[in-house]
């Protein structure tokens, strides 16, 4: 990490450490522990694989799955959630959703028959708007 980082991630603890950035580094950093951090190096496959593919794998299963971003305008909720369409390694949530969902179709083959269905709201100032 460089040294004038007001944020550490470590992703192998699930530690985010968070410096003093008026302290001259005297005060020692606090350390906040979560199920997953995320450096910026992290890829988007990496994220999905952690936070959304256990839920779209139970919703497979039959149960019912949400994956809810939240977090203050300009952290990356709509980067996570859309990505890019290339390269495929960019892809967000969704894309990375859909793709496991129909490869999960494909390789049951014709004796199963399913309904997908999605949806994708905004929820700002207390407001809800349909992306679909």
């Amino acid at each position: 990490p460089k040294p004038n980082r007001i944020t550490v991630a470590h992703e192998d603890r699930g530690v985010i450490e968070v410096k003093n950035p008026n302290a001259g580094g005297s005060a020692p950093a606090k350390s906040f522990t979560f199920d997953s951090v995320f450096s910026p190096k992290c890829t988007q496959r990496n994220i999905y694989d952690v936070c959304a593919a256990p839920v779209v794998q139970s919703v497979l299963e039959g149960y019912n799955g949400t994956v809810f971003a939240y977090g203050q305008t300009g952290a990356g909720k709509t980067h996570t959630m859309e990505g890019v369409a290339d390269p495929p390694e960019l892809r967000g949530i969704i894309a990375n959703s859909f793709q496991h969902i129909f490869d999960h179709v494909a390789l049951e083959g014709s004796n199963e028959k399913y309904l997908v269905r999605a949806s994708y709201f905004e929820i700002y100032n207390e407001e809800i708007r349909d992306l679909l």
